[in-house]
């Protein structure tokens, strides 16, 4: 296994640990702890996409599990938010049923020999979510009052809308893009 499929694997077995910090608000400062979590995990996302791409050390191994450690990244974190309260659960059916679409193809596609890889919109789409989530962790604008606990909830609506957005633009995008996989499919 190479660094980058490393980096994508060590990703994927922080999810449980960031979970852990996000559930149990019973440890002092356990928000702080699942948004440094988060924050190392997808940071790792860029780093290993980019080492990969750098050394020539893309694998399909990397192709699907890349993506896949960041959904039960971000996807986690949404749950555990929604549990919270601090995100609808509308918005989080959007974008783990866009998740759950797009698994799909990538299913039928494998049984079919090909390996679909992100595409930009999705890799934007992953972004944003990473920075919706690192805010609405923090939580900032319960320890402000006035003019700037309200920039800060106009600033995290925003960023949820977007979100949701670009999640059903990459999704449209993806079936656009890759409508053969099932028309071709044994």
């Amino acid at each position: 296994m190479n660094l980058p499929n490393k980096i994508t694997t060590f990703r994927a077995i922080l999810v449980p640990f960031f979970v852990f910090f996000m559930v149990f608000d019973k440890i002092p400062g356990n928000k702080w702890y699942a948004l440094a979590l988060f924050i190392i995990a997808s940071f790792s996302d860029l780093v290993d996409g980019k080492l990969a791409r750098k050394y020539n050390l893309v694998t399909d191994f990397g192709k699907f599990m890349d993506p896949l450690a960041d959904k039960l990244l971000v996807c986690s974190a949404m749950i555990a938010l929604c549990g919270l309260g601090r995100l609808y659960s509308v918005v989080v059916i959007i974008m783990i049923g866009r998740e759950f679409i797009i698994s799909g193809f990538r299913l039928i596609a494998a049984d079919n020999g090909r390996v679909i890889a992100a595409s930009m919109w999705g890799k934007v789409k992953t972004v944003m979510q990473m920075i919706m989530v690192c805010f609405l962790i923090a939580d900032l604008g319960s320890e402000f009052t006035g003019t700037v606990h309200d920039a800060i909830g106009i600033l995290e609506a925003v960023l949820v809308v977007v979100s949701t957005l670009l999640a059903i633009v990459s999704l449209l995008d993806y079936i656009s893009k890759n409508k053969d996989v099932i028309s071709t499919s044994k």
